[in-house]
C-alpha cells in the first residue's frame, strides 16, 4: 500500500489551483480581489481603493464595481466546487508531480444584483453558495458585507452555463478542459 501524500503538498496544490482560477480572469487582478481558502470554503475580499467610489458625495462604492465583485465571487466559487472533489483522487506520478485538473469557466446566463444599502469606502467581503450545479446549468447566490457579516450591503443570484466536461488525467471523475485552464 502506498504511503499517503503529506497534507502540506495537498494544501499547496489546492492553493496553486485557486491561484490558477483567479489568474484566469484578468479583471479580478484589476479590481484587486483576493480569495481566502479555508478547506473548501472561499471568502472573496475587495480591498478599498478610491477608484471604486461611484458617488464621492456620500461616498459610496460604485454599483458596477459591486456587481463585478459579486459575479467574480460566484464564478470562482462555482469553478472551485467543480474541481474540489478531484483533489483527493489525484495521484502523483513517480517524481511526485500531479497533473492538475483543467477547467473552463462557466458562462453567465443572467445575474441579478440587489443593492441593500450603500457600500462604504472600506474593504468588502463576499461568499457564494452554489444552489444547484448540473451538467449544463448552475445557480449561485452571493452575499457581500463590510464590517458586519449579518449586515449585507449587496446580494446577487446568477445562472450559469456550465462548460462541457472532458476526462482529466489521473482522476476518475471528470473536469472541464480547455482555455482559462488551471495548471500547476
Amino acid at each position: 500500500m502506498a504511503k499517503p501524500e503529506p497534507v502540506q503538498l495537498i494544501k499547496q496544490r489546492r492553493d496553486q489551483a485557486l491561484a490558477g482560477l483567479v489568474g484566469a480572469v484578468p479583471y479580478i487582478g484589476f479590481l484587486g480581489v483576493t480569495f481566502d481558502r479555508r478547506g473548501d470554503e472561499l471568502t472573496a475580499t475587495l480591498p478599498f481603493a478610491d477608484r471604486l467610489i461611484g458617488n464621492p458625495l456620500l461616498p459610496a462604492l460604485h454599483g458596477g464595481a459591486t456587481a463585478a465583485f459579486l459575479e467574480i465571487t460566484a464564478l470562482i466559487e462555482l469553478s472551485w466546487q467543480t474541481i474540489w472533489p478531484q483533489f483527493e483522487t489525484l495521484k502523483p506520478d513517480a517524481q511526485g508531480n500531479v497533473a492538475m485538473p483543467q477547467i473552463q469557466m462557466p458562462k453567465t446566463i443572467d445575474f441579478t444584483v440587489d443593492y441593500m444599502r450603500s457600500g462604504l469606502p472600506r474593504d468588502a467581503y463576499a461568499r457564494a453558495r452554489v444552489n444547484r450545479s448540473g451538467r449544463r446549468y448552475a445557480s449561485v447566490h452571493v452575499e457581500a458585507w463590510q464590517d458586519n457579516r449579518s449586515r449585507i450591503f449587496a446580494q446577487a443570484t446568477g445562472h450559469f452555463l456550465m462548460p462541457e466536461m472532458a476526462a482529466v488525467p489521473n482522476a476518475p471523475s471528470a473536469g472541464g478542459a480547455v482555455s482559462g485552464a488551471v495548471g500547476g
